[in-house]
């Protein structure tokens, strides 16, 4: 936990005049109409501040894991293809090229995003055969990993799943039935925060959340794991 998290959720940290999460949510409301959030930690403080910046709806998820909200809430029977991020994802992302490439593989339960490693920040590296992922494993180098964003069908990935609350034990599931697939399509810059130290060089590289898409097919929702 960062010290400025003993009075404020890590979302709320701020961000070039702005906090980490409502930078993410206002770029995201420009394509996705529809952006729900979880809160946890300090969950009013952080209900209000989504709200304020264009959140549809908030979940209160304090004391479950990452994935709880799947089959927990309404969000769990939508048919349909929802985009996952966290809140502590800055990026620059084409939404657009992301739902093309998730149709083009034939929509499967779960695509994962990937991005290149970065030196100092830790991820569950990739390994596929033919898009289709055969394991993550945290040690053993690969040429991507994990970035926290994913796409993909709730009512399909509850079906082909037992309840668990963290996203690893999902995707470990959805590996063993060849439904966790790896998008070719990356995000063309990409950080995230985790201490105030990786806060303050993400200042220093200057990446911003950008976003792009298809006025006339937005994807339908989006989903902030806090």
């Amino acid at each position: 936990m960062m010290p400025l998290t003993e009075s404020m959720p890590k979302a709320m940290a701020p961000y070039r005049g702005s906090t980490l999460i409502a930078g993410g949510i206002e770029e995201i409301r420009q394509h996705i109409p529809y952006v729900h959030v979880t809160v946890g930690y300090r969950g009013a403080m952080l209900a209000e501040h989504v709200i304020k910046h264009g959140a549809s709806t908030v979940f209160n998820t304090e004391g479950h894991g990452n994935c709880w909200w799947l089959y927990n809430t309404f969000l769990g029977l939508l048919d349909e293809a929802v985009c996952v991020l966290t809140c502590d994802n800055v990026v620059e992302l084409d939404f657009d090229l992301l739902e093309h490439e998730y149709d083009r593989i034939g929509r499967p339960a779960c695509m994962i995003v990937p991005v290149r490693p970065v030196p100092g920040l830790d991820g569950d590296y990739i390994f596929e055969t033919r898009q289709v992922i055969d394991r993550l494993d945290r040690d053993d180098p690969a040429p991507t990993y994990c970035s926290g964003i994913q796409v993909l069908n709730p009512r399909r990935t509850r079906e082909l799943t037992a309840e668990v609350e963290d996203f690893k034990l999902l995707w470990a599931q959805l590996i063993e039935k060849s439904q966790l697939w790896v998008s070719r399509v990356y995000p063309q810059r990409w950080f995230t925060v985790d201490s105030v130290a990786q806060l303050a060089r993400l200042e220093q590289l200057g990446i911003t959340w950008r976003s792009s898409a298809q006025a006339r097919q937005p994807m339908p929702r989006g989903v902030d794991p806090t």
